[in-house]
């Protein structure tokens, strides 16, 4: 009977690792593999097969875990935006966060922009990117930093 169990997890976690581009189950399709040998030599001891599972599914995720994020890392695309963050800007249009408003220059490109304190930034001001979030910078005051 354990065996279709073994069967069965190994085949639903490979189904959802195809489903799934963030490699989340495949060290359990592993781990399920595994135990299903265990049964087959033997049967009878169910707790053996059960931390055979847990472990082959624990070793494989802490031995492969590094590697699975270097290979997922490689998929993003660069888009070479982060070169921005610690750059001087000008203030184009003053920066309220509450308004929504505000607009930077920087390397001769217009960005819009937030405040990182809430801090109303008037037109003309230096101001400093510290990061970006989705098409924003954020900045915060030249004399504030």
């Amino acid at each position: 009977m354990w065996w279709i169990i073994w069967v069965a997890l190994f085949v639903v976690c490979l189904l959802a690792e195809a489903i799934t581009p963030q490699l989340t189950t495949v060290w359990f399709s592993l781990g399920s593999l595994v135990a299903f040998i265990v049964y087959l030599i033997v049967p009878e001891m169910l707790w053996l097969q059960i931390v055979v599972f847990a472990v082959v599914s624990a070793v494989s995720i802490a031995f492969t875990r590094k590697a699975a994020r270097k290979f997922l890392a490689g998929r993003i695309q660069p888009t070479n935006a982060d070169r921005y963050i610690g750059q001087d800007a000008v203030v184009i249009e003053e920066i309220n966060n509450i308004q929504g408003a505000g607009k930077v220059k920087v390397r001769g490109d217009i960005w819009s922009a937030k405040s990182e304190n809430e801090d109303v930034i008037s037109e003309n001001s230096i101001v400093i990117i510290n990061k970006i979030e989705g098409v924003k910078l954020i900045v915060v005051l030249k004399e504030d930093k």
